[in-house]
């Protein structure tokens, strides 16, 4: 920065060209993720609110999504939005992900889901499939779980067997995986090949100690948004049930499971336990803890989100 002779240098001025590039470049993003979560009570619940964090969140996803090299297909899935996301170059066509995106179960869409379910396409080589279940209130519980099992049904029905089919959510995304997969045993039926759960949202009772231990650190989530969303999607329904808090569930059988989280987010109990759970109960898992991270840092162009995606690359080839 060059100044003219005689020019004081104000501290402010000082302090914000010295911080990193790639801090000044997500500062608008965090500040847009912000606004997203800003939920201070269940009022923020109300139609006009809901419809600002849904158009902001479409506005997020598709500001950051690095779609070079990949296709976007959107389509009509039995009347639900979906869309099929696939790599240009040669890619692996016998299996598939299907990703659930996050957002609380109450926001969220495809435009949201175009960072993480291109970034899966890209490290894997797989194509992804994403949809756009109900959200809550207007569709509480079971609506979204209804609909991931529309989602799951449609690559039966394409000819992928259940162990070519890789599950894969963030926050209530990650809620949803989990759910869609206790589903599926209760019934009887053939479980995916692997979980990658990105900040999952495990615990709707938010009974970990990091929701009082990481209030000050999440750039993004507070527990009051946490109680607005649950209340929305739950509707009183029992919240230690495994169908709204998975954690609680029965793990036996499970495939392997990948889990990624931030140090510095509310959730990070969610995973903790969740993988406690899981290794107790047989199932392979993977948990990595990324220092100074944030709630789902992997849909943002940031080096950590790059390394993240990379390393479910990797795990998804130990499993194939």
């Amino acid at each position: 920065m060059k100044l003219r002779p005689n020019t004081p240098l104000r501290l402010s001025q000082l302090r914000q060209d010295t911080r990193p590039a790639e801090e000044r470049r997500l500062a608008p993003m965090m500040k847009a993720l912000k606004a997203i979560h800003s939920a201070t009570s269940p009022e923020s619940m109300a139609p006009e609110d809901l419809e600002r964090q849904r158009k902001g969140q479409e506005v997020l996803g598709r500001l950051i999504a690095p779609m070079a090299g990949m296709s976007w297909e959107p389509f009509s899935l039995s009347g639900m939005k979906a869309a099929w996301v696939r790599p240009h170059r040669g890619h692996d066509r016998r299996h598939a992900i299907l990703y659930c995106h996050g957002g609380g179960y109450t926001s969220g869409n495809l435009g949201y889901s175009r960072p993480i379910a291109s970034k899966l396409a890209n490290v894997t080589g797989y194509e992804v499939l994403a949809f756009e279940y109900r959200l809550a209130p207007e569709h509480p519980y079971p609506a979204a779980v209804e609909d991931a099992m529309k989602a799951w049904d449609y690559l039966m029905y394409l000819g992928y067997g259940a162990r070519d089919v890789v599950v894969a959510g963030d926050s209530a995304g990650g809620n949803l995986a989990l759910v869609l997969t206790h589903r599926l045993k209760a019934m009887g039926r053939r479980l995916p090949a692997s979980l990658i759960l990105m900040s999952p949202w495990t615990d709707m009772t938010a009974s970990g100690k990091s929701y009082q231990e990481r209030a000050d650190l999440d750039p993004s989530l507070t527990r009051e948004y946490i109680q607005a969303v649950t209340a929305a999607y739950a509707k009183g329904e029992d919240l230690t049930s495994p169908y709204l808090s998975p954690l609680f569930g029965d793990f036996k059988g499970f495939p392997p499971v990948l889990i990624q989280a931030g140090t510095n987010e509310i959730l990070l109990s969610d995973s903790v336990r969740l993988r406690d759970r899981l290794v107790a109960s047989g199932v392979p898992c993977r948990l990595e803890v990324w220092k100074d991270m944030w709630h789902v840092f992997q849909m943002f162009p940031i080096k950590k989100a790059n390394e993240a995606a990379e390393s479910i690359g990797r795990f998804l080839l130990e499993q194939f």
